[in-house]
């Protein structure tokens, strides 16, 4: 069921980085979060910002998965934090690794296909590993595999940063339903079962902050 949806999910990001266009149904063009999606307004506005809860500082190594062009659009080069990436869609990967080495060279340590359950790192590798606009397409089982995977790659005291969908949001439902159409399910889970898991996991959420559609958190193993 995972493969699946991680096919699918690398599919629908293949085709929004290509620039392809997605024909959707008249009445999910009628709705407002799609119009605000064609005019590249919806998604600064629900995009977590990870370094309002962790920001990088100089020297550090930080991974982050999922990552999309994230070396290209967020001030890595101003943190002067090392970049690592790791993402299932091909065509994020193959722009960050053309694109990436130009910008900077010293700090761009290339970018991995793969997903986020798979880190192929040695133990304590990263002081930050950040996975945001993630979780919301699998299902807690699978968020488990990943903290599981996480939990090792850091740094004693390091931080790992996601969000999650918060279903109790005004946008989060159509947003979900927008992201069905584009081709990637989303998983409307409840916070509680997200704090759950956290605690299960033997981790602690040390800071967290709320945005339009999704709740960020850092968490972090004693």
């Amino acid at each position: 069921m995972v493969l699946s949806q991680l096919q699918a999910v690398a599919q629908r990001f293949d085709r929004e980085y290509q620039g392809e266009a997605f024909d959707l149904p008249d009445e999910i063009q009628e709705l407002a979060v799609f119009r605000d999606w064609v005019a590249g307004s919806l998604t600064p506005r629900i995009t977590s910002k990870f370094w309002e809860v962790a920001k990088p500082k100089k020297g550090q190594r930080c991974l982050d998965l999922g990552c999309g062009l994230s070396f290209l659009i967020y001030p890595w080069k101003e943190w002067k934090a090392v970049f690592f990436g790791q993402d299932i869609s091909k065509v994020a990967q193959m722009a960050l690794n053309q694109r990436g080495p130009q910008l900077d060279s010293k700090l761009f340590k290339g970018v991995q296909l793969a997903p986020a359950h798979k880190l192929e790192y040695e133990p304590a590798s990263f002081d930050i590993v950040i996975a945001t606009g993630v979780s919301c397409y699998y299902p807690l089982a699978y968020w488990e595999q990943v903290m599981t995977a996480v939990k090792p790659c850091l740094k004693p005291g390091g931080s790992f940063i996601f969000d999650v969908i918060n279903p109790e949001t005004e946008l989060a439902e159509n947003w979900g339903i927008l992201e069905t159409y584009l081709g990637a399910d989303v998983e409307l889970t409840e916070l509680t079962q997200w704090r759950s898991l956290i605690k299960s996991m033997g981790a602690k959420v040390t800071k967290q902050a709320a945005g339009e559609v999704f709740q960020m958190y850092r968490v972090q193993w004693p």
